[in-house]
């Protein structure tokens, strides 16, 4: 039986036929039908990754992706806005404001008594929140001092907000947020113990504990403080405070040149 013969390309074929086919200035002749059409494919495929269908001199993808995104917030918003209204009707999407209710005169009343809250709580909360708060009580049927009292209530009792120390005991929250000066420090009878002392307010005095594990800043007699997440606690029927690991200590006047 005749020895069948298979005729292989040498090394030097191979690296000159791939030379010849990746050539820039290579054309389709000389290869074979397989490669012809694998080449055209690729050409194909490179041209349609490159080009946009929009490709044109001015082109409004970019605008049309802010206007996507935009609307896609705006649809989380109002979602967000109707889930919230259906917890506090304050909150609802779409209600009228209060304010729109009342005369003019009733309405720079209200500011009015919207601004002195704010200064007096010291709230995140915007004047404009308040007096609208304000303005809700006012409809109802509120007179602007009770409005006034219930508004300046929340805001002691809410989260965050500084508590007047005489109010401390009456919030119902193990954690509070107080200011006042530092009146009085004495040496602590504990190792545990960093500091201990009085602070006082406009309404009061309460006893303060600063731990060493809190790792809190040292404060000094007549200093201005704010415990922000202070701990409560009761001793014969009296309320102080302790500052942990979880408090924060801040001083409003430290670093205020005109002071």
């Amino acid at each position: 039986m005749p020895t069948r013969h298979v005729l292989r390309p040498t090394v030097e074929l191979e690296i000159q036929a791939k030379v010849d086919t990746n050539h820039p200035d290579a054309g389709v002749s000389g290869l074979t039908l397989e490669a012809e059409e694998r080449m055209r494919a690729r050409e194909w495929e490179i041209a349609k990754t490159r080009t946009r269908w929009d490709d044109r001199q001015e082109s409004d993808r970019e605008a049309r992706t802010r206007r996507m995104v935009s609307d896609q917030s705006r649809a989380r918003r109002v979602e967000f806005q109707r889930r919230a209204g259906s917890v506090d009707r304050r909150l609802e999407p779409g209600r009228a404001d209060p304010r729109e209710g009342l005369s003019r005169g009733e309405l720079a009343a209200v500011n009015q008594q919207a601004t002195r809250i704010h200064q007096m709580v010291k709230s995140s909360i915007s004047r404009a929140v308040l007096s609208k708060q304000l303005a809700e009580r006012l409809v109802r049927g509120e007179e602007l001092v009770s409005a006034a009292g219930a508004v300046i209530e929340n805001q002691w009792t809410r989260p965050g907000g500084i508590v007047p120390i005489a109010k401390v005991g009456e919030v119902p929250r193990g954690e509070v947020t107080v200011e006042g000066r530092v009146t009085q420090l004495w040496t602590p009878s504990h190792p545990a113990v960093q500091q201990v002392g009085l602070l006082e307010d406009d309404t009061g005095r309460i006893r303060f504990t600063v731990w060493k594990k809190s790792e809190q800043a040292m404060v000094r007699e007549g200093e201005r403080v704010r415990f922000r997440s202070a701990e409560k606690n009761w001793y014969e029927g009296r309320c102080s405070i302790g500052l942990t690991w979880w408090s924060n200590t801040e001083f409003p006047e430290r670093g205020a040149w005109w002071k």
